[in-house]
């Protein structure tokens, strides 16, 4: 059974960092994808980043870019999200997702909020 296990949410503030960690257990295919997405209060689920294990490729959303930075190591079965410079429209529950052959799995969330 594939889990996925999100912590290093919290509150903080403006400007602040958080790590988010995703640990991804019950596979063992090498070929997927991980990913984290962020909801809202009353807004759509949202891509913020992923990275590809076969090749290390990574995707940051525009908003982003340059503050959030994506890793995984693999001895850990970790995918891990460093978030710089929060701001407080970054205050979400953010998922991880794995996809491995073709299906989506998903972990509980973490909330992070940011004030301002």
């Amino acid at each position: 059974e594939v889990q996925l296990v999100e912590s290093g949410g919290g509150l903080v503030q403006a400007g602040g960092s958080l790590r988010l960690s995703c640990a991804a257990s019950g596979f063992t295919d090498d070929a997927y994808v991980i990913a984290w997405f962020r909801q809202a209060p009353g807004k759509e689920r949202e891509g913020v980043s992923c990275i590809s294990n076969s090749d290390g490729s990574t995707y940051y959303t525009d908003s982003v870019k340059g503050r959030f930075t994506i890793s995984k190591d693999n001895a850990k079965n970790t995918v891990y999200l460093q978030m710089n410079s929060l701001k407080p429209e970054d205050t979400a529950a953010y998922y991880c997702s794995a996809l491995i052959l073709g299906n989506n799995y998903w972990g509980q969330g973490t909330q992070v909020t940011v004030s301002s």
